[in-house]
């Protein structure tokens, strides 16, 4: 064989395994960041601090895997451990991101002030949340009763059972929500919504009267109203919520509430 022919063989075959090495160590990469962002799932407002057996229990992972993990991310502060060494919670550079996000996000800046003027009016909780795909992240909170509410308040809800959710995934396009039916629909109450059928049934009630209804579906004797959020182009991405008792918001005033709710959303929708 010629000895240019060789060369350029040659040089084909390593091209091909250097390519093949990059494209190995991107994989490997990306696994590493959904492992990462796996264990930071685990944390929430009602799991603040997790212990390393708790943290392999919930993502599967082995015990070995989670320290290396867990030690790389304390590194570089996306979490923190306390002082006996044995648990776990989130660290302030993620509240140092959180922050930029929201300082950069036209819906927070643009919404709060209307979010603000549906708590005082009504005198119960608003929340207000956007979609991140699977599931209503709050980014604030209205707390006309509680002068201690943090400004910046972020909160994960799921979208099958909270009013937010189901007003933003009421309007998702089909795929999306038979993935989030296909991924298992979580029981929180007696009356949440476990199966596919029954939440495509209210999903399409959603639609028609233009708002969502928590009827005790996420916590025991809470009842929320929430409306769509519309970007620009029309698209639903966000939402509103209020939020009371049950006993201060009889389900025979749900449409007179939603009333308000939906005025809001639209407001919001409007100034965007």
């Amino acid at each position: 064989m010629d000895a240019n022919k060789k060369t350029l063989i040659g040089g084909d075959e390593n091209g091909a395994s250097e390519t093949a090495l990059r494209e190995a160590r991107s994989d490997d990469t990306l696994k590493s960041l959904a492992k990462v962002v796996r264990i930071l799932e685990c944390f929430s407002t009602a799991d603040r601090a997790l212990s390393v057996a708790e943290l392999c229990d919930r993502t599967g992972f082995p015990r070995s895997t989670t320290h290396r993990l867990l030690a790389s991310m304390k590194d570089v502060g996306f979490l923190d451990q306390d002082r006996t060494r044995d648990r776990y919670r989130l660290g302030l550079k993620l509240f140092e991101f959180g922050n930029v996000v929201l300082s950069n996000m036209d819906l927070h800046r643009e919404a709060r002030p209307y979010v603000e003027q549906l708590g005082r009016m009504t005198g119960q909780l608003v929340h207000l949340a956007v979609f991140d795909g699977r599931q209503a992240v709050v980014i604030h909170r209205s707390d006309p009763s509680d002068n201690a509410t943090p400004l910046t308040y972020i909160e994960n809800a799921p979208v099958h059972c909270t009013s937010v959710g189901k007003a933003i995934l009421a309007f998702q396009p089909a795929s999306v929500i038979d993935r989030l039916i296909g991924d298992g629909l979580r029981r929180y109450t007696d009356t949440t919504i476990t199966n596919g059928p029954d939440l495509i049934a209210e999903l399409t009630a959603v639609r028609e009267r233009g708002y969502a209804v928590d009827d005790t579906e996420h916590q025991p004797g809470l009842r929320c109203i929430g409306a769509p959020i519309r970007d620009p182009s029309g698209r639903v991405f966000a939402a509103v919520s209020m939020s009371g008792p049950a006993w201060k918001i009889p389900a025979s005033e749900g449409p007179a509430i939603s009333k308000m709710v939906i005025h809001c959303a639209h407001s919001i929708s409007a100034r965007l």
